[in-house]
C-alpha cells in the first residue's frame, strides 16, 4: 500500500472522498510540481476538472506552457480516477501515452476527465469476459471557454481482474526461473 493509499484511507474518515481527491492531488508533491490544479471533482468521481495556470514555473523558452507540465498535469488523473470508480477486485495501470501539441499555449489551460456510467459498466463487463482489457482515454487541453485546443493526450490504460493478474505474474515469474 502506497503512502497515498494510506493517507486516503485515513482521510476518508473525516471528509468526503471527492474533497479528499481534490485536496490530496493539489497538496501532493508529485502533482504540485506539474503546476496543475484540480478545480472540481464530482461526488461520484466520474468528472474531474483541472487547470494549468500559465506561470513562471511552467513557461518554456518561448513563454508558452512547457509540454512536460501539460503532460504531467494530465498523466495521473485517468488512472487514479478509474481505480476509485472500480473496486479492489481490479488492477489498473497506465500502459502508454501519446501527446499531440496543436499550438503554443500562452494562457491558462483546462481539461476535463469524464467516465460515464456506461463506460465503467463496459469496462467491468470487458474484464469479466476477457480477464484483462486496455482502453484509451483522450483528454483535450483547452482554453477556459473550451473553444481553442492546445494539446491532446491519449492514455492507454490496462485493466485486469486482480486474481487473473496475480496468476499471470506468478506464471511469468515461474517461466523466468
Amino acid at each position: 500500500m502506497s503512502v497515498y493509499q494510506k493517507l486516503t484511507a485515513f482521510g476518508k474518515k473525516f471528509v468526503s472522498y471527492n474533497v479528499l481527491f481534490k485536496y490530496g492531488f493539489n497538496w501532493s508533491p508529485m502533482y504540485r510540481r506539474s503546476t496543475g490544479k484540480v478545480i472540481f471533482v464530482s461526488e461520484d468521481l466520474s468528472t474531474i476538472r483541472i487547470k494549468i495556470p500559465l506561470s513562471w514555473k511552467n513557461k518554456n523558452y518561448v513563454n508558452s506552457v512547457f509540454g512536460g507540465s501539460m503532460f504531467s498535469a494530465v498523466d495521473p488523473i485517468p488512472m487514479v480516477q478509474l481505480i476509485n470508480l472500480l473496486d479492489d477486485s481490479f488492477v489498473v495501470w497506465d500502459k502508454s501515452a501519446v501527446i499531440k501539441f496543436k499550438r503554443p499555449a500562452k494562457e491558462d489551460l483546462y481539461a476535463e476527465f469524464i467516465f460515464e456510467d456506461e463506460e465503467v459498466i463496459a469496462i467491468r463487463n470487458g474484464v469479466a469476459k476477457e480477464n484483462e482489457i486496455e482502453i484509451i482515454k483522450k483528454t483535450i487541453l483547452t482554453n477556459k471557454d473550451g473553444n481553442k485546443e492546445f494539446c491532446t493526450v491519449e492514455k492507454t490504460i490496462y485493466i485486469a481482474d486482480k486474481n487473473f493478474y496475480k496468476q499471470k505474474r506468478k506464471k511469468a515469474a515461474n517461466s523466468v526461473n
